[in-house]
């Protein structure tokens, strides 16, 4: 039998179980699961998962971003990967919306030490996991929390025209029930419904702006501020940063850099497929000619310095 189906069958003593169920764990941590996607995985599994935390795993890459990047469909392709193991559920959120809930409930999200053990020593192949959140990247608390937890953990950034992200983003928010205005009007009124959130988030670590989840249209595409917080605190060469439409244009060559970036094989069947499905694709309408314009000339600037930051041109402004 596996090593790795063996240990994700291990059932639980009565003991562990009451202690489960009430929420806490050996070192006190909650380890109740929130929100409607966690609401899907069996509760014996929730259990199980935070009765074992301490002989888990941290993620060795995390995707940070960009929201509306095509993160959702890199995290998919690497999940097809043999060396590579996700977790529970792509997006944790544990280093923006869920710190308060302690590391010991953020293991109880990725594979066993056994596992890797099996996989390292046993089957001779190597064995990586992580997590996509692509809203770590704007989060003014995630890059220093991340530092905390995983100093040496490897990044990965997809970076999309700020102005189709910005699109796609609003559309998004019509379909989750987030937005009723229109697209015009609500970049209009970001900076007022936004405008005192960030402040708000900056003193209060445990502050929840909805507004600025939701209605950050604008300001999440001004990366290069972003950037520069995370590349204050973690060298270049933890990260990779992927320009989204060239990993729409052909996900092969990307997904075999990313590969590449994390240590694991290149798969050739894996880069062969026929199709890469997109996945978490919005549907819309083309976006307003003047609007864009007005938007291309509002982002000039800061992707002129992004370009300058980074030393490459992702010709976002023709």
């Amino acid at each position: 039998m596996r090593m790795t189906s063996f240990i994700d069958t291990i059932k639980p003593s009565n003991e562990q179980l009451t202690r489960a169920t009430s929420g806490l764990s050996q070192d006190g941590q909650t380890f109740a699961l929130e929100g409607q996607r966690q609401s899907t995985i069996p509760l014996l599994e929730r259990l199980y998962r935070g009765i074992t935390s301490p002989i888990r795993l941290l993620p060795h890459f995390l995707v940070i971003g960009a929201q509306r990047g095509g993160t959702t469909s890199l995290y998919y392709y690497l999940q097809t990967h043999p060396c590579i193991r996700p977790t529970t559920i792509k997006e944790v959120h544990f280093f923006d919306r869920r710190f308060h809930k302690g590391l010991a409930w953020y293991r109880g999200h990725f594979p066993t030490q056994l596992a890797k053990t099996y996989a390292q020593q046993i089957r001779r192949q190597a064995f990586v996991t992580g997590e996509a959140s692509p809203s770590y990247l704007f989060h003014p608390h995630a890059p220093k929390r991340v530092k905390q937890a995983l100093p040496h953990v490897k990044l990965i950034v997809l970076l999309r025209n700020p102005v189709d992200r910005s699109y796609s983003q609003y559309y998004h928010s019509i379909e989750q029930g987030h937005e009723t205005r229109s697209f015009q009007e609500a970049i209009d009124l970001e900076e007022e419904r936004t405008r005192q959130e960030r402040e708000k988030i900056l003193k209060d670590e445990d502050y929840e702006s909805y507004a600025y989840r939701h209605h950050s249209y604008l300001s999440r595409g001004i990366y290069v501020e972003q950037l520069q917080a995370w590349m204050e605190l973690f060298p270049r060469e933890q990260f990779l940063i992927l320009k989204s439409e060239d990993f729409y244009a052909n996900p092969a060559a990307a997904l075999k850099e990313v590969l590449t970036f994390l240590n694991v094989p290149v798969i050739e069947p894996q880069l062969r497929k026929k199709t890469y499905k997109q996945h978490n694709n919005t549907s819309h309408s083309e976006m307003d000619a003047a609007v864009r314009n007005r938007l291309v000339e509002y982002f000039k600037p800061h992707n002129a310095r992004l370009y300058g930051f980074l030393g490459v041109d992702f010709g976002w402004d023709k």
